[in-house]
């Protein structure tokens, strides 16, 4: 329960701007999301919302550097098989898939930037959540951790 506490204390703290992401700024709307880790620590991240067809097709392609606490979540309307590629993404990521519930499925860690080779769920999700490469390991974010996020902004699509 104090681990479920100090969660939610971090989701209610105020996103801040993620400096020279103008691009990205102007294509996806952000959110908050909090981790729970596996590690029984909670993690914030600003994360870039990809909610439509067009914005998961673009992901994080062309982006040269994020910030640590940022990221991007895949948002998708069902839960199925889902696969991401590095194409034209110039940083290596850690991909976290996860269930409708949030627990984490799997994570495929240290993607190759610029690669063309799939990186697929290993059962079906809901939610793609991408991070710096280093990030889940550093943060214990593994198959116990669970994201936590609710819609700032109502229904997605």
């Amino acid at each position: 329960m104090r681990g479920w506490l100090a969660c939610a204390a971090i989701a209610l703290l105020a996103a801040k701007p993620a400096a020279g992401q103008e691009e990205l700024n102007a294509v996806f709307a952000k959110d908050v999301l909090v981790v729970e880790a596996s590690a029984l620590g909670c993690y914030r991240f600003d994360v870039y919302l990809a909610t439509s067809r067009e914005q998961q097709l673009r992901g994080l392609m062309f982006v040269r550097n994020m910030p640590s606490t940022t990221g991007m979540l895949f948002v998708y309307g069902t839960e199925e098989f889902h696969s991401m590629w590095m194409k034209n993404t110039y940083i290596s990521l850690d991909i976290v898939f996860a269930r409708r519930d949030g627990t984490v499925s799997s994570v495929a860690a240290d993607t190759e930037p610029l690669s063309l080779r799939s990186v697929a769920s290993v059962e079906p999700v809901t939610f793609v959540l991408e991070l710096n490469a280093g990030t889940a390991a550093k943060l214990f974010i593994d198959e116990d951790s669970r994201l936590i996020w609710e819609p700032a902004h109502g229904d997605v699509e």
